[in-house]
């Protein structure tokens, strides 16, 4: 078995840009880009596999039909979803349910939207909205319903290397000048309180809100996860740990950032997802050398137990917690 790289699928958004072109090289179709879907199973965008065996095969496919790759994991969806984010603009301000919302109110297969965010770049000045000030669900109510957003969002100045955790139910949004590596349950379901009254250039109208679904999965009141990030200096390499089981039942996420030679391996019956954010080197797989390069995707199957990266690059990488 080899590692499986993976060509991103990517996805239009009124706030987006053409950042994913000039800082990763990607070939990006025509108009404003925000999403590079880049380790994805779901059925709005699937990333293919480029090589090996399996080359030209959608990763949702995979999972249904070789299920080996993954250690035998349980679950009809594939679990995770890796993108890079380009707010050119702000997006809006949003919230996400939880499985048991999405399953009710979504439809089969759709699961809930717990995330995690790694600030790849951010423009001087750059901030997100994370969280809220209201006390009661009543007073959360009052204040959407008045359009008091100023004293109803909390704002949150951010920087190049920070990280955020976003369980479901958590008001949130990415603001003009960010750029982000997300790590998400497989989801699409987000539900729009405020859009800044924009208008959607290819239907001339207002981007639909969801008032009500809001209401109902908003976590009230809002208290900011206490993440416990560890640093382990392993030769002139670290490897940092940003959030994992316990404080997450559905993905461990991690930074690689490699200066000369760092050897890896994973639990017995895991796979592992990861992206290069910056920089370049090898993957080395049973002797086997494979390129990398900024902007890479690939997928470590779950036969493979170890492997070294070479070179001087930084990677983001993540591992299903879920049972």
């Amino acid at each position: 078995m080899e590692p499986l790289f993976l060509k991103p699928y990517f996805q239009p958004k009124i706030w987006g840009g053409r950042k994913l072109e000039e800082i990763f090289d990607y070939d990006l179709p025509d108009g404003d880009i925000g999403e590079c879907w880049a380790i994805s199973g779901h059925r709005h965008g699937q990333s293919t596999v480029i090589n090996g065996e399996f080359a030209g095969t959608q990763l949702g496919d995979l999972w249904n039909e070789h299920r080996e790759v993954f250690g035998n994991a349980k679950g009809d969806v594939f679990p995770l979803l890796s993108k890079i984010l380009d707010a050119e603009d702000s997006l809006s301000v949003q919230v996400h349910p939880d499985n048991a919302y999405a399953a009710e109110h979504e439809g089969k297969g759709e699961l809930g939207k717990t995330e995690c965010w790694y600030i790849i770049d951010a423009e001087e000045g750059a901030e997100l909205i994370y969280g809220h000030n209201a006390k009661t669900h009543e007073e959360l109510n009052e204040m959407m319903e008045s359009g008091d957003w100023d004293h109803l969002l909390k704002y949150v100045p951010v920087k190049k290397g920070d990280f955020f955790y976003v369980p479901s139910g958590t008001v949130h949004a990415l603001n003009k000048g960010i750029l982000v590596l997300e790590t998400q349950q497989s989801s699409d379901t987000t539900y729009r309180m405020y859009d800044y009254d924009r208008v959607d250039k290819a239907t001339g109208e207002k981007r639909e809100l969801h008032i009500k679904q809001s209401e109902d999965t908003i976590t009230v009141p809002f208290t900011a996860p206490k993440l416990d990030i560890k640093k382990e200096e392993i030769g002139k390499n670290t490897i940092t740990t940003f959030v994992q089981s316990p404080m997450s039942k559905f993905f461990a996420v991690y930074e690689w950032l490699v200066k000369d030679e760092l050897s890896l391996s994973h639990r017995v019956g895991q796979y592992t997802l990861a992206s290069v954010i910056t920089g370049s080197g090898k993957l080395v797989v049973d002797g086997v050398d494979y390129e990398l390069n900024k902007g890479d995707h690939f997928l470590i199957p779950a036969q493979i137990k170890e492997w070294t990266i070479k070179g001087d690059l930084q990677l983001i990488a993540s591992e299903s917690e879920e049972k």
